[in-house]
């Protein structure tokens, strides 16, 4: 069996948030025909519980916190050495003589890094070969969150563009292949790098249709008088955190006018304490972390997909869909998403726009299913399929067998 050094900036178990979703299926994959060896971060306590089945799928792991303070400090210290904050957020020694023991001692077939943050690991090692997972071009999120902000923020967002901009470069021109999440922000990446152009693929994540199946039976967790719009999504994301205000300042009122048992849910854990204070507002819940978010899907009369900071596809809109559901999304939301003939709902960035239709989906007397749009998303976003086509980017053609092997787990000393 060959063997993979994969190398990711979060656990990637639970699925519970976009680019955990997509190194969840992709860890899975790897399980399936190669010997893992894992090195990643976790940045939330509460994923340590989650250690357990990821060591399973894994030969050897190294497994390490990614504590608040440390993260600011060596953010400090990029800043000194020019560097990208991206790039000084995971500077940590043990998980280098990690990877540098490993490669020593270990015969590596390939290298998957996922997140620009993970390549500095294995840059000085071009004998291998090395795949860059980016997802998103990180770079230009960070352009957006600048455009959005003012003063020294502004300042310390522009810089970080440019820098992890220069930084994603050289990682596309060095490494073998580079993945991104869908044709389009591929398509993007390979105009900011000509060089590499070539070697630029999309790959396009998918959805658990079995999952978020519409059919399932579930109670409804809002008052029978409520009639909801739901926005699902980590709520101390800062796109996030931005469109929940942008709506709820925006949109909300308008709707609130005219529709007074109208209701706003905000849904998503860890809600940002300017999350926190919207819910202060006329007709506006903030739940913070919720068991499952099928049933708050299920039961609202439209979802909400108002990111107007995005790169990518959002994984939220594609769950949205796959439970046949009423969208009210912004264009930089449903980017990377081709449109389709009995999508219901809106893409605009206009708060009257999306008020209207709001409101004309909350006076329908019945909650209403869009069976066009789970039938999209199943036909073009299919796990199995794109996954085929990450093995074959990564150098290994996916043979006929799938089930998952668990390795032996061994978790070396100096990551303990």
């Amino acid at each position: 069996m060959r063997s993979v050094l994969f190398l990711c900036h979060r656990l990637p178990w639970p699925p519970s948030k976009g680019d955990k979703i997509r190194s969840y299926h992709v860890l899975r994959r790897l399980a399936e025909h190669y010997r893992v060896y894992l090195g990643t971060f976790v940045d939330d306590p509460a994923d340590w519980q989650f250690r357990a089945p990821v060591e399973a799928l894994c030969a050897e792991s190294c497994i390490r916190p990614l504590r608040p303070w440390s993260v600011r400090w060596r953010a400090l210290t990029s800043l000194l050495r020019g560097e990208p904050l991206t790039v000084g957020a995971y500077r940590d020694p043990l998980m280098r003589r990690w990877v540098e023991g490993l490669l020593a001692e270990r015969k590596v077939d390939l290298v998957l890094c996922y997140s620009s943050g993970m390549a500095p690991f294995v840059i000085g090692h071009p004998q291998l070969r090395r795949v860059m997972d980016f997802v998103d071009v990180d770079s230009d999120k960070w352009s957006q969150y600048a455009q959005a902000h003012r003063g020294l923020k502004r300042m310390v967002y522009r810089r970080e563009a440019r820098r992890l901009a220069q930084f994603e470069r050289t990682v596309a021109a060095q490494f073998d292949a580079s993945v991104l999440v869908s044709e389009a922000e591929a398509g993007f990446f390979r105009r900011q790098v000509p060089v590499a152009a070539g070697k630029v693929h999309g790959i396009p994540n998918g959805v658990d249709g079995g999952y978020w199946d519409p059919r399932r039976t579930c109670a409804n967790p809002y008052p029978p008088t409520e009639r909801v719009v739901v926005f699902v999504g980590a709520m101390d994301y800062r796109a996030n955190v931005h469109a929940a205000q942008w709506f709820a300042r925006e949109v909300w009122p308008r709707v609130l006018a005219r529709c007074p048992q109208a209701r706003f849910y905000i849904v998503g854990s860890n809600p940002a304490t300017a999350v926190h204070a919207l819910g202060q507002l006329a007709g506006i819940v903030v739940t913070g972390r919720v068991e499952d978010v099928r049933p708050w899907l299920a039961h609202a009369h439209a979802v909400a997909a108002p990111l107007r900071i995005a790169r990518g596809i959002q994984n939220k809109v594609l769950e949205a869909l796959a439970m046949e559901k009423v969208l009210l999304a912004t264009p930089e939301a449903w980017e990377g998403i081709e449109d389709f003939a009995g999508r219901q709902g809106c893409i605009s960035d206009s708060p009257e726009v999306m008020a209207v239709e709001a409101l004309h989906w909350l006076g329908s007397p019945q909650i209403a299913r869009v069976p066009a749009a789970r039938a999209m998303v199943l036909s073009r976003f299919d796990w199995a399929r794109n996954l085929d086509t990450y093995e074959r980017v990564l150098g290994n053609p996916p043979p006929g067998t799938s089930a998952v092997a668990a390795a032996g787990t061994v978790s070396l000393g100096v990551c303990s």
